[in-house]
């Protein structure tokens, strides 16, 4: 009888709180069916609540399609434009989706990230995951996801930044983050960040991320208290998961970062 699995622990977990969703698309060509071998993937396939499901370019180009423009597929096609040709070229996608109850544990997450890598070496040539707006060829997500063998929040969330309009304070920049939807937990978003603030910034989202992932929860009016933070900051729940900039509901950060 074969060893269980090695859970993916959740340290933080304080009980149930949002619901974890996943999605994500692998382009390729499955016409070769293969058992999954559970202990080399650490996955036991598809995780119960999730469905994996099938698409071909004759009769699905729209779903195929869809996913080859707008931005992330812009940024491949700057980025790495074999790979980008690759998934043009393929006629078949795999769509894995599913929303959860919260849990406590990541062993949803693990059988996940396995059953990608399975996947890529058995037909797939990208896996896109539009959460943190990524596409992952084969040697990325072997080496980055799925070697480390563990949960690593940051490998499953992004922190983007962009800059807001200027006023007389000066220049500022936008940081949030996407995919903490993937756990169940809020994003995290902090407006008119100045130069001198941004490594702390960075910093604090990535702890947020981390806690959350792990399962811990922000309450609402939590007090931010860094060092190289100004007092006075402290957490607001908004959004939700139809709003465009997180596809999620997020924490913002309020307060005065500038003068």
């Amino acid at each position: 009888m074969p060893e269980p699995l090695a859970d993916w622990p959740r340290p933080y977990y304080e009980g149930p709180a949002g619901k974890p969703f996943l999605f994500y698309v692998v382009y390729g060509s499955f016409s070769h069916a293969a058992a999954l071998d559970a202990e080399h993937y650490r996955s036991n396939g598809v995780y119960p609540g999730l469905t994996l499901a099938h698409y071909g370019q004759e009769h699905h180009a729209e779903v195929l399609d869809g996913f080859r423009e707008g931005y992330p597929w812009d940024d491949l096609l700057r980025r790495d434009p074999a790979l980008a040709h690759r998934t043009r070229e393929a006629e078949e996608c795999l769509i894995l989706q599913g929303e959860l109850d919260d849990q406590a544990d990541l062993n949803y997450l693990r059988d996940t990230v396995g059953l990608l890598a399975f996947l890529l070496d058995h037909g797939g040539v990208v896996v896109f995951d539009p959460q943190i707006f990524r596409w992952w060829g084969a040697d990325a997500w072997r080496q980055h996801v799925f070697e480390p063998a563990a949960a690593i929040p940051g490998r499953h969330v992004v922190i983007l930044n962009s800059e807001e309009e200027a006023d007389a304070a000066g220049p500022s920049t936008w940081f949030h983050t996407r995919g903490m939807r993937k756990f169940g937990r809020p994003d995290v978003s902090v407006h008119n960040v100045p130069a001198q603030y941004q490594e702390a910034i960075v910093d604090l989202c990535d702890r947020f991320i981390t806690l959350q992932a792990f399962g811990g929860n922000v309450p609402e009016g939590q007090e931010i208290q860094m060092n190289h933070l100004p007092a006075g900051l402290v957490c607001r729940h908004e959004g939700d998961v139809d709003d465009p900039d997180f596809n999620n509901s997020h924490i913002e950060i309020a307060g005065a970062l500038r003068g």
